[in-house]
């Protein structure tokens, strides 16, 4: 698997390097925003790191320019923590965010994580006994393709905006609290992540064009969760 890795920190993307060749993945490192399409687009990305502070450009620039054509898993790695930087990143499609100084161990176990899951969804990896296809008033989630239909148009959506959307469809009528949601989606321990869910259900709502106020299909149950009734 062809990992990218941008930051201008020559330590810290050197770093990054070592942990991931002695996990046995290829590192296609850049230094800087120049290059990194040309990267993306001639690689075999699986998935990539990238910094939100860089010399020549903005890292959520390079989200944006990413999601356009690629689904691949983004994490973000960055300087900054503040919740808006944070949920900008997340609206914008990244699926995990880490702040620096960071522990090489964890950012190797979110890789890992990234990467199952991203694996697992795009070979069809549902439970044999699940309908492989869901439909709910005009939306349709297709598990064997790993693709999602609104009234016949397909939504373009990220391995883990699928994940979300997929888990809301198969509890219908259950309201999914934030916690539930992470845990069985992220796989990992929640721990505040509300903001992180959020941003996601946002992004995930506008692009099937759903009203803030009045969302037809997931719904928000304030103190509860989401629920797609």
């Amino acid at each position: 698997m062809n990992i990218l890795v941008v930051d201008d920190e020559k330590e810290i993307a050197d770093l990054i390097e070592i942990y991931l060749q002695n996990e046995g993945y290829n590192v296609k490192k850049c230094n800087r925003a120049a290059g990194v399409m040309d990267i993306v687009e001639s690689e075999n990305i699986s998935l990539a790191i990238l910094d939100v502070m860089l010399p020549d450009g903005d890292g959520l620039e390079l989200l944006r320019q990413i999601r356009r054509e690629h689904y691949f898993p983004v994490i973000m790695l960055t300087a900054k923590i503040q919740d808006t930087d944070k949920i900008t990143g997340l609206t914008l499609g990244a699926d995990d965010y880490i702040t620096k100084p960071f522990n090489p161990l964890e950012l190797m176990a979110r890789v890992k994580t990234q990467l199952r899951r991203y694996t697992r969804y795009n070979v069809g990896g549902a439970p044999e006994e699940a309908p492989s296809e869901l439909t709910i008033r005009g939306l349709t989630i297709d598990r064997d393709t790993h693709k999602a239909r609104l009234n016949g148009s397909e939504l373009v959506l990220t391995p883990m905006e699928f994940s979300i959307l997929r888990y809301l469809c198969e509890h219908r009528g259950k309201v999914v609290s934030s916690e539930e949601l992470y845990e069985k989606v992220w796989g990992e321990e929640f721990l505040d992540c509300n903001n992180t869910v959020m941003a996601h259900i946002a992004r995930l709502r506008s692009k099937m064009k759903e009203p803030a106020r009045h969302p037809r299909y997931i719904k928000t149950v304030w103190g509860v969760g989401y629920t797609i009734e």
